[in-house]
């Protein structure tokens, strides 16, 4: 065992080193061809043709795949491609349907079984949800995340991570959700460790239909309580604390953080709601598996150009088209999900952490040391704060080699004097070099892994 004793508030924050990012990279251009091209498919509606070679969904998947395998030829093979697919019915899709993603595996260095994906939904739909023959541009909706997609394939596969970084084109969301479903099924399935998921879903518009615009803003999704929660996790919640500290909200949290490094590009609101009101996205699937899961998507919505058939009423043009979108705006929304993905791609897993402070007047923290972890960050906020850099105190811990090589489980020891934990929440990074994982809460549900392994 490894401990450490610690008096907080006699210590100063350490300051990360600069971090440098493949982000600039990012080109608008391509990102326009690649919504062009998607909308050239006439529909991508989930339950059109399949076998035409220039209209409809299978087409768009086809050109997805072949897209990643071009992509993977230069970095020579960098890129396993493959299609992750399921045959589906379901209130949507009345009769036997195949259901195809569209998927690109980048495969980490050190630990391959360690995961982050980043995905974007390639299906589209008119006003009639059910409508698979007229056309649906879907530009916006979700060519916009698509393309992002893409675009973070091209820019990030020729550098070797750590961490294995997958790229998904989701079929079926329209029609319930499916392909991030499929998606979700399939990591469990591979035995992944899913360490983070960034869903992307309508980043392509940043003007809403009453003139409203939020041109360096992007709403970031994340759910309060765990979709996972089992009753004795809820009663322990209530006991300890934990609904405002999912792996999830603290996943949005560092997103936040990370945008905040870069304050003259997009910076980060965050809606401390799974997703918007009445509406739900593909992280859904992933969050119900236990999977921490954020959604990315504009500053405000138009909804005169999602989910409308194309036509012009009394003067008013409806229709979800590539005309209606803002690129340097999904420039922007592109560079910080590479920044977020080569980040996190280069930090260890979160650790698992347990607090102890109950009838005392310290507190103490526990948690398995991390594959990859150099050093490990602690930070507490005050219970009614919103951020960890509220009336925080950070401190990294260098890990002795030995607990290292010793593995997941030998554990970490740390008594933080003279504060009482009654008062405080506190969470625990995982560091290698100067990229840290996203802050693990010290609460019942907490961990960046699904309930059914607390």
């Amino acid at each position: 065992m490894i401990k450490h004793a610690l008096l907080l508030s006699a210590l100063i924050a350490t300051p990360l080193a600069a971090q440098t990012h493949p982000a600039e990279a990012v080109s608008e251009d391509r990102l326009k061809g690649d919504v062009e091209k998607l909308v050239s498919f006439g529909t991508r509606h989930t339950l059109s043709v399949q076998d035409n070679p220039t209209r409809g969904i299978g087409a768009a998947v086809d050109w997805g795949l072949a897209e990643f395998k071009r992509i993977g030829a230069k970095c020579g093979d960098c890129l396993e491609v493959l299609p992750v697919g399921d045959t589906v019915t379901g209130p949507r899709i009345p009769t036997p349907t195949l259901v195809r993603n569209a998927v690109a595996i980048q495969r980490g260095t050190e630990r391959p079984n360690e995961v982050v994906i980043v995905q974007g939904h390639i299906d589209s739909r008119v006003t009639d949800v059910m409508d698979a023959t007229s056309d649906a541009p879907g530009a916006n909706d979700d060519g916009s995340g698509t393309a992002l997609v893409i675009e973070a394939a091209r820019v990030l596969s020729g550098t070797k991570y750590p961490t294995t970084i997958i790229y998904a084109l989701l079929s079926g969301e329209e029609q319930g959700l499916h392909g991030g479903r499929i998606l979700a099924d399939w990591a469990t399935a591979q035995g992944f460790t899913v360490k983070a998921v960034l869903n992307n879903d309508i980043i392509g518009n940043s003007c809403g239909k009453d003139g409203y615009c939020e041109p360096k803003l992007v709403r970031v999704f994340s759910e309060g309580p765990r979709a996972d929660l089992t009753e004795r996790l809820r009663a322990a919640q209530t006991r300890f604390g934990g609904e405002n500290d999912s792996p999830g909200r603290n996943l949005s949290r560092w997103v936040a953080g990370l945008a905040a490094k870069h304050p003259d590009e997009m910076q980060v609101r965050q809606i401390w709601r799974t997703d918007r009101m009445g509406r739900g996205g593909d992280q859904v699937p992933f969050l119900q598996q236990g999977y921490p899961a954020i959604r990315f998507s504009v500053g405000v919505e138009d909804y005169d150009h999602q989910h409308q058939d194309l036509r012009t009423e009394d003067g008013v043009f409806y229709g979800d088209t590539i005309e209606e979108m803002d690129f340097a705006y999904l420039v922007g929304v592109t560079k910080l999900n590479v920044r977020a993905l080569d980040a996190l791609a280069r930090a260890p897993m979160p650790p698992k952490v347990t607090v102890d402070a109950a009838v005392r007047v310290d507190t103490e923290l526990q948690w398995g040391a991390v594959d990859g972890a150099q050093t490990y960050t602690i930070a507490k906020r005050a219970t009614n704060a919103t951020e960890w850099d509220d009336a925080v105190t950070i401190v990294s811990l260098e890990t002795p080699a030995a607990a290292n090589a010793a593995g997941a489980q030998d554990k970490v020891i740390t008594n933080v004097q003279k504060v009482r934990g009654d008062d405080w929440m506190f969470g625990v990074a995982a560091c290698a070099d100067t990229y840290c994982s996203p802050v693990s809460s010290a609460v019942p549900g907490g961990a960046f892994e699904p309930v059914g392994k607390e």
